[in-house]
């Protein structure tokens, strides 16, 4: 077999290293934010049931709210990155707290709105009439951390654009800590009960924001930034965010409607399909990972004007994302069985999941795929692409989706059709990355 170029060799062993470096602290810190959600699950579970369905209905509510606003890591670190690449190390640091000012302003109007919206938005997601009260005040007292969650988030931006995930894995791990502490301490030791768990979360998230905020202003007076806010530059970073909203949005409507359809389906088809999807977003966890590391060396690279480097790194960001999804999906074949039964000793369940679990498996190379484009796609700032190409392939899922009950197939043919949606989307991204277009180069795209 004809051995590759020592050069080439050392090239892919340098990307290698970097993407590692940066992918595997990125999927600890991944991993660790929904452990935020468990443990506040078993420590108000303990309560009653009426207490834990209030905290599953403001949880579902929380989380809506801060996943639409996570393009202020998305767009920041793209922003970060391509001035670390040009070697404006102070112009990045300063990008970066338009971010977190923009977080901030964020933050304090989503307060304004779930305040006295909370009594509707809970009975919006249909929580019963004992359920009601305790989501009320959970939501009400959880939505003062609100900012401190979307500083969290673009100070996440800020760090993984200076190429360092590492931080933000100790401060996830130490909040996760904090939090459990908190929530023991206050639910039982202070008898607040619900109550005693949203604040433990709350005060936990401004203890995680306040740390980024000090690594950050140690940052910026180390290299010289300004700390004060400028209307401009927090324009800037609110319109390269909004076409990853636009993105977001969908994607989270393709994944309601994937929903909406289960529950269409019976009682055992939606309980599998929560099953599925609660490991198809563990899955998504690692191939996500590799994605934030494309972010990250993407847009250095195009800053520092190496067009041919960042493919370079692209392709074999792509090599990586297929040979992970090859291990994920052998792992979800694997363990479908003794997976399954973590969750259900339901027969009907079962046999309702395994099926479409193997679809599941079958997609995940495409899946990595899909995660790196769209990390790539992301660190060049290639966002209006991203939010078309979105907007298209929630065109065609829909009715696809909405025609499953009809055609029949069951929860299978929902997940084949999750798998055309998965298709879709490398399609688009596939089409772009190959045309070059993304490849954007300078300080600022």
């Amino acid at each position: 077999m004809t051995q590759a170029p020592a050069p080439l060799k050392a090239v892919r062993r340098r990307h290698d290293r970097e993407i590692i470096s940066l992918a595997v602290p990125a999927f600890g810190a991944l991993v660790a934010e929904p452990l935020f959600v468990l443990a506040d699950s078993a420590i108000v579970g303990h309560l009653g049931t009426a207490q834990l369905a209030g905290l599953g209905v403001a949880s579902a509510l929380l989380t809506t709210a801060v996943s639409i606003f996570v393009f202020l890591a998305y767009a920041t670190t793209a922003a970060v990155a391509r001035r670390v690449g040009a070697g404006e190390l102070p112009a990045a640091i300063r990008q970066g707290m338009d971010g977190i000012w923009l977080a901030l302003l964020l933050g304090a109007g989503v307060i304004a709105i779930v305040l006295p919206m909370a009594p509707f938005l809970v009975e919006l997601f249909g929580a019963s009439d004992t359920a009601a009260p305790y989501a009320t005040t959970y939501l009400r007292i959880s939505a003062l951390g609100i900012p401190a969650m979307l500083v969290v988030l673009a100070a996440t931006g800020v760090l993984r654009g200076l190429q360092d995930t590492r931080t933000p894995l100790y401060v996830a791990v130490a909040g996760f800590v904090a939090n459990a502490a908190l929530n023991a301490g206050l639910v039982y030791g202070a008898g607040l009960g619900i109550a005693g768990s949203a604040w433990g979360t709350v005060i936990a998230q401004w203890g995680m924001a306040a740390v980024y905020l000090v690594v950050v202003v140690r940052g910026a007076r180390r290299h010289g930034a300004s700390l004060r806010p400028d209307a401009a530059g927090i324009k800037a970073s609110a319109q390269a965010g909004v076409p990853l909203l636009v993105r977001t949005l969908s994607l989270r409507a393709i994944l309601m409607i994937a929903t909406a359809v289960a529950a269409r389906l019976g009682d055992a088809d939606i309980a599998a399909h929560q099953i599925i999807l609660s490991l198809w977003s563990l899955l998504a966890f690692a191939l996500d990972a590799i994605a934030i590391a494309g972010q990250a060396i993407i847009g250095r690279y195009l800053g520092a004007n190496d067009a041919e480097g960042a493919r370079d790194v692209c392709r074999r960001m792509v090599q990586w994302g297929i040979v992970v999804g090859l291990a994920l999906g052998v792992l979800v074949v694997v363990s479908r069985p003794v997976f399954l039964s973590l969750f259900t000793s339901d027969s009907a369940v079962k046999d309702a999941a395994l099926p479409a679990l193997l679809v599941v498996a079958l997609s995940q190379p495409l899946c990595g795929v899909v995660f790196v484009l769209d990390g790539v796609l992301m660190g060049a700032g290639d966002g209006p692409y991203l939010a078309w190409a979105m907007l298209l392939t929630l065109a065609v899922f829909t009715p696809v989706a909405l025609f499953v009950p009809t055609l029949g197939g069951g929860l299978t043919a929902l997940w084949i059709a999750m798998t055309l949606m998965m298709t879709i989307r490398v399609l688009t991204l596939w089409i772009r990355a190959r045309s070059g277009r993304w490849l954007v180069t300078g300080a600022t795209r």
